[in-house]
């Protein structure tokens, strides 16, 4: 009896056990929400719209996009927080909602650490440094230069505090040690419009919005914010060859989990993303939106996430930026 007994509950465990390996292995058998803490329309959404679009031709799951703008991502970042852990939802991190806010806000709906699991770093998009076309800076040495003989008239915009374009500006002045105004704006454009108006005297701004401006002749790009020049823009060359050595913003997105999913499931859908992202025409459609593809596991995110995190709070600390509600 013993032995017969013995011999039906491992029948009975070995079933559990092949069950719950089919039900993992099924992974995705419904729609997966991708959540993305932006409008619709802007560069995130519109590369991760990019990228969920192959993925779920290779997949042959359905995958939802959903845009959850507000409170500088904080909303939809806190969206995901709150989803099962199951793999079905999972949403857009970049280095605003991963890293800037963290020091940048009092308190935030979400614990990076605590709350979310890192899935998969996305792409890298960069900066340019932009100048009127009128203007007597023709280099990076000639706009340090110049502040440093008018310390506190020069004046640099962004579309909002804690944007890459406010960030870069930070680590700009930090490094060459200058002092220049910051002037925030509610949205690019019109940073852009001051800046052609002669009312800014320079800004950082995403290389595949300085392109056409450049084209056009309206402005100059006298730098780019990557360690390397890049293939939009490869006359410009980096801040780093430029003087500032080191000097490196990086607009980097990836995909983020709530915490708990399991990690055979954060595995299967970080080798389906490293896989869309090799597809032609994502690569196609990133490079035309000055994107690089990335590429790595969901410990190599997690690291990135953790230094860019401690990068941007020494400048932020250190420049005294004022903290938001």
């Amino acid at each position: 009896m013993r032995s017969k007994l013995f011999r039906g509950l491992s029948a009975l465990a070995l079933g559990a056990a092949m069950s719950a390996a089919a039900t993992a292995g099924a992974y995705p058998d419904k729609p997966i929400t991708f959540v993305v803490p932006s409008a619709a329309g802007g560069s995130p959404d519109v590369l991760s719209r990019l990228i969920t679009t192959q993925l779920a031709r290779d997949t042959g799951a359905t995958v939802v996009v959903e845009n959850r703008p507000g409170a500088a991502g904080n909303i939809g970042i806190a969206l995901v927080k709150r989803a099962a852990p199951d793999g079905y939802t999972v949403g857009y991190g970049n280095i605003n909602t991963l890293a800037v806010n963290r020091s940048l806000f009092k308190r935030l709906p979400y614990d990076v650490d605590a709350d979310l699991t890192p899935v998969a770093h996305l792409f890298d998009l960069y900066n340019a440094l932009i100048v009127p076309a009128d203007s007597p800076v023709k280099s990076v040495q000639d706009l340090i230069d110049r502040a440093r003989k008018e310390p506190g008239r020069l004046s640099y915009g962004a579309s909002g505090v804690g944007t890459t374009g406010h960030m870069g500006g930070e680590l700009f002045k930090s490094m060459a040690k200058i002092n220049v105004m910051f002037i925030p704006y509610n949205g690019g454009p019109a940073a852009i419009q001051d800046l052609l108006g002669g009312r800014l005297d320079y800004l950082f701004v995403n290389t595949s919005e300085a392109t056409p401006l450049v084209k056009s002749g309206k402005v100059r790009a006298i730098g780019v914010s990557s360690l390397k020049r890049l293939a939009l823009m490869p006359e410009v060359p980096t801040l780093d060859e430029a003087g500032l050595k080191g000097y490196e913003t990086v607009a980097w997105g990836g995909v983020v989990a709530p915490k708990g999913t399991p990690p055979e499931v954060v595995a299967t859908l970080n080798a389906a993303i490293q896989k869309a992202l090799q597809a032609p025409e994502v690569r196609t459609g990133l490079a035309t939106l000055g994107a690089e593809p990335a590429s790595g596991s969901p410990a190599d995110f997690k690291q990135l996430i953790d230094r860019e995190t401690a990068k941007w709070q020494q400048i932020i600390d250190g420049a005294g930026i004022e903290k938001l509600d």
